[in-house]
């Protein structure tokens, strides 16, 4: 959401994805939450206002990303939220030591094709550590090229597609955003092909 006196701007997807976690509030008081790519944190915010047990992420190598989570926590008095550096596809301190999670969020993470292997590669990581956690992620169509289909099966991954009007995120409007409106938005649930549970 634009803040003016702070220059936040949570963009489209973050506010869709937000709308999911309000949605299944009910799930959330205890769960672990790690977001990833957090920038404005919008989704990780909203977690931690029902109860979730929240860790904020952004790339290590993007002090003022990172500084963007702290704001968005200290505005939301949520002080004592963790913000780390964990950069995708990097095997750092930071990720091999995080606490277990129930639930990795990724708003728009999907941007730049050449990212998406390192994220998925950290995905794996997180989801072989956590068997039953899963990603919740939202992204926009920018191109009809580009596909995440071939890397989840290399990973030994799954997804699930989740339609907008099934979690109230189809407006035109959503949250003072125009969207979807004029973006294509789409929200998927990615977990391990093969966990214990299949």
């Amino acid at each position: 959401v634009p803040d003016p006196q702070y220059g936040l701007y949570a963009w489209p997807c973050a506010v869709v994805l937000a709308q999911y976690v309000w949605a299944h509030r009910q799930s959330l008081p205890g769960r672990r939450v790690l977001e990833i790519g957090a920038g404005v944190s919008l989704p990780g915010v909203v977690a931690a206002k029902c109860g979730a047990q929240v860790t904020l992420s952004d790339s290590e190598e993007l002090p003022r990303c990172l500084q963007s989570c702290r704001r968005s926590c200290l505005l939301n008095r949520l002080p004592h939220v963790p913000v780390l550096g964990l950069t995708w596809g990097r095997v750092s301190p930071e990720l091999l030591s995080l606490a277990p999670v129930d639930v990795i969020l990724g708003s728009d993470v999907f941007f730049d094709p050449k990212d998406f292997e390192d994220i998925l590669t950290t995905i794996y990581f997180l989801l072989e550590k956590n068997p039953h956690a899963q990603f919740w992620t939202t992204y926009q169509v920018r191109s009809a090229d580009w596909s995440i289909e071939a890397l989840l099966c290399k990973w030994n991954l799954k997804s699930i597609h989740v339609p907008l009007h099934s979690f109230g995120a189809d407006k035109e409007h959503l949250a003072s955003s125009s969207l979807p409106g004029r973006h294509t938005i789409e929200m998927i649930i990615i977990s391990l092909a093969q966990s214990d549970d299949t």
